[in-house]
């Protein structure tokens, strides 16, 4: 092993109920073990984390940008929840037409993953590229294909 001393499961047993204490006072009882979850993903995808010097301050870092991308996500959703109440739309901002899911159903897979992280996880294109793997050119490319084949099946 290189620098650090732990492996990647090895340092998430040991510092684990720290982080979720720490995740906790930054987002809330509901959503601190989440982050840290969502953290150590990120981490495990780390490639040089034998490298890490101070890995027990790389994980709560990690677990903070987890924690401002969360309220970066949280933010987002509730200015388009506001900006629909105000444009007068009615009903219940949390239900889901059947039509939209069947709709949703008939895309490529590529296009409903896509579709999914934008609309329902409210990620960004390049947080959506990282989560699956792909450039965030692809994720552009399947978006706008995904939209435009929901407009022909539910407007069409």
């Amino acid at each position: 092993m290189g620098v650090g001393s732990l492996t990647k499961a090895e340092a998430y047993q040991k510092y684990s109920d720290d982080l979720v204490r720490f995740a906790t006072g930054l987002a809330g009882p509901a959503d601190g073990p989440d982050l840290v979850s969502a953290a150590m993903v990120r981490v495990l995808m780390f490639p040089r984390w034998e490298e890490v010097k101070n890995q027990r301050a790389y994980l709560y870092a990690a677990v903070l940008n987890e924690a401002r991308r969360h309220y970066h996500r949280t933010m987002r959703r509730r200015a388009g929840e506001a900006r629909a109440v105000a444009s007068g739309e009615t009903g219940p901002l949390s239900e889901v037409r059947p039509d939209v899911l069947q709709a949703v159903g008939r895309l490529s897979v590529r296009q409903r993953a896509v579709v999914f992280l934008t609309y329902w996880e409210d990620l960004t294109p390049a947080e959506t590229a990282r989560r699956l793997g792909v450039s965030p050119g692809t994720v552009y490319r399947n978006l706008a294909r995904g939209e435009a084949r929901l407009r022909r099946l539910l407007y069409d």
